[in-house]
This record gives C-alpha cells, sequence and structure tokens, in this order.
C-alpha cells in the first residue's frame, strides 16, 4: 500500500506540473500602454496599431491593453507611473518632467529642426551615442520630435518681435523659456486644458506645433499663426517601456519589440510630418491666417532665443555636466539635423515648411 500511495502521489504531482507549466506558457504577457493624445489623434492610432501589431506578431505571447486619452497616466505623469508599474508602456515628451531627463532635453532646445523627421533620426541617434543614465530606468523603444513649435494667437497678429512682447503665451519645460526669451510671459499649461484656456483669456496664445491646431482643436480659436519655426524647439518625444518589465521578457520578445520599434520609429516622423498639413488646413478652414516672416526678421528671432541655449549649458554645468560635454552634444544635434535634412530631401518627405 505504501508503495502505492507513493506511485500515486508521484503521479498527481507530475500531472499538477505539467498542467502547471502549460498553462503558464499559454498565459500572455499582459502589458499596459498609456498615451496621452486623444483616441482620434494620428499619434494615438499609429501606437494603436504599433500595439495591435506586437500582439499580432507575437502569437499570443504578448497581450498590450492600450490606453490613449490619458485614461490611465495624464502626460506630467507618464515618466513616474511607468517606473511605478501603474503603465509598463508610456508615451509622452521631456517638456512635462523638466529636469528629470536634462540630456535628453537637448533636443527641444531651438536648434533649427525643420520637421518632426528629421528631428527623430536626430533623437535616436543621440540616444544611441550618448546613453543618458537618466533614462537607465527605462527601455526607450523610440524617440520622435514634434514638428517645429510656431506662434499662434487669438486676438493679436504677430509680424515682429515687438508684438510678442507681453502676451501670455502658452510653453512647458524648455518651450516655456523659448516663449520668455521672445518677450512674452510662458503659461506651463497641458494640452489637453489648452482650448478651454484659450476659451476664456487664460492666455492670449500657444508656442507649439502646428498639429495641434486639429489634433486639439485649437485651429478653432486661434486666428494667426506666425511660421516662427527656426526659433520655436521641438517637443521631444519618446515612447518607452519600463527597465524592470523589459528584463523579464524573453528574449524573442524582446527581439520583437526591437523590430517593430525600429519601423515605428521612421513611421512615427512621417506621420508627425503629414498632421501639421491638417492642423495649417484646419486653422484655415475656421477663418484662421498664417503669418510668414521676412528673412530679416527671422534673423532678431533666432538672435532673441540664444540665450535659451546659453541658459541650457549653465544648467547642466550646475548638475555636473562638464562644458565641453554639453558642447558635444550640441555640435552632435547640429551636425545630425543637416545630415537628416538631405535624408528627408532625398526621400521627398513633404514638410509644412520650406527649408
Amino acid at each position: 500500500m505504501g508503495r502505492k500511495l507513493v506511485l500515486f502521489v508521484c503521479a498527481v504531482s507530475l500531472v499538477f506540473l505539467v498542467y502547471s507549466t502549460c498553462s503558464a506558457a499559454d498565459t500572455p504577457i499582459k502589458l499596459k500602454f498609456a498615451n496621452y493624445f486623444p483616441p482620434t489623434h494620428k499619434n494615438s492610432i499609429l501606437f494603436a496599431e504599433f500595439s495591435q501589431e506586437i500582439n499580432k506578431k507575437s502569437g499570443g505571447k504578448v497581450d498590450i491593453s492600450y490606453y490613449p486619452g490619458g485614461t490611465l497616466l495624464t502626460a506630467p505623469k507618464m515618466a513616474a507611473g511607468v517606473t511605478t508599474g501603474i503603465a509598463d508602456i508610456g508615451l509622452s515628451h521631456f517638456a512635462y518632467s523638466r529636469g528629470r531627463f536634462p540630456v535628453m532635453e537637448v533636443v527641444e532646445l531651438p536648434l533649427g529642426f525643420p520637421s518632426a523627421w528629421v528631428g527623430a533620426g536626430v533623437a535616436n541617434e543621440f540616444y544611441e551615442k550618448f546613453k543618458p543614465k537618466e533614462l537607465d530606468q527605462f527601455h526607450p523603444l523610440a524617440f520622435c520630435a514634434s514638428t517645429p513649435n510656431v506662434i499662434g494667437t487669438l486676438t493679436k497678429p504677430v509680424r515682429t518681435l515687438e508684438d510678442i512682447k507681453g502676451l501670455k503665451v502658452r510653453g512647458t519645460g524648455r518651450i516655456g523659456d523659448i516663449v520668455k526669451a521672445l518677450g512674452a510671459t510662458p503659461m506651463p499649461i497641458e494640452i489637453v486644458d489648452m482650448y478651454e484656456s484659450l476659451r476664456r483669456g487664460v492666455v492670449d496664445g500657444n508656442l507649439g506645433s502646428a498639429e495641434q491646431l486639429e489634433g486639439f482643436k485649437i485651429g478653432e480659436l486661434l486666428k494667426y499663426v506666425t511660421a516662427s519655426w527656426k526659433t520655436g524647439g521641438c517637443f521631444g518625444f519618446y515612447t518607452m517601456m519600463s527597465k524592470a518589465k523589459w528584463d523579464t521578457l524573453p528574449p524573442d520578445m524582446q527581439k520583437l519589440f526591437t523590430d517593430v520599434s525600429n519601423e515605428y520609429k521612421d513611421k512615427w516622423g512621417i506621420a508627425f510630418n503629414s498632421i501639421d498639413f491638417g492642423g495649417i488646413q484646419y486653422l484655415k478652414s475656421h477663418g484662421g491666417q498664417v503669418i510668414n516672416l521676412s528673412d530679416a526678421e527671422t534673423t532678431k528671432w533666432v538672435k532673441a532665443v540664444q540665450p535659451v541655449i546659453a541658459d541650457y549649458k549653465k544648467d547642466l554645468v550646475a548638475k555636473g555636466y562638464k562644458e565641453q560635454e554639453v558642447d558635444t552634444w550640441i555640435n552632435f544635434v547640429k551636425e545630425r539635423t543637416e545630415y537628416w535634412k538631405g535624408q528627408e530631401k532625398a526621400r521627398k518627405i513633404p514638410t509644412v515648411y520650406e527649408y
């Protein structure tokens, strides 16, 4: 009896072990992806497709639940929410958490990105070359830049640098520094609150990319957009996974994320370029007007924002970085911007602004 009992227990244990192993293998890795863009925004649609592609190509091993529209995390809370596990993957930009990613903020300086696609190429290269320690808690999947930020105003047309003085203009992070350098008062308002802030007259305008005109419907309210793109800077966007979560993925799923993410680096930049066209058209369809600056006026604007770059250098040196190191980053961004501009023209990727 004793021997039969032992054999019976062993058999039951073996069955249970096999069942448990199979059940664990059949259970997909569940991931939460948070994004603050409205569900209908083209950036949201793009990363819904990204999530679906990962789910499909994983053969059921990964199941991404996608939360656009700030339903899981708002833009300012995205970075912290990914590190604490509220979300496993997050999409936002560096300006919403100023000081947390000081090195990567270099891509938000007024260095003359002419388009999102160029900014994406530079930002992804910058990370791969310098690997800032500030991102050690994350596994970056893709970086991008917004299209160049331009001045939009409610009632006052801005044709010269003097016209912007005294206005209250939305600008977050380093973009707010650009607003201040141009002579306006920066208002660090979250983009989802921008429509109401404009409607109620809390602000006089916005320094942001033209895509916001349609993507967040503020083109219904703004009457003028000054094409000040050479001085506007760009928002540096990221899509990043928690490093802790990344380390739990099996090698084949890590490879899948890497391969799909590399495809979407290009797609994201092209998509961001394209939605600027829709934003400008949306503005015009609601009676808005685009104001182009003369070359002489543009030179004045470019000169006015140079202190933003100098202040960035001082800030980073105060944080312990060497001045030569910061100069290396800035020069790298400038050099690679010229390279990616050439690539953009060679591929004939459409841009709103001619350069």
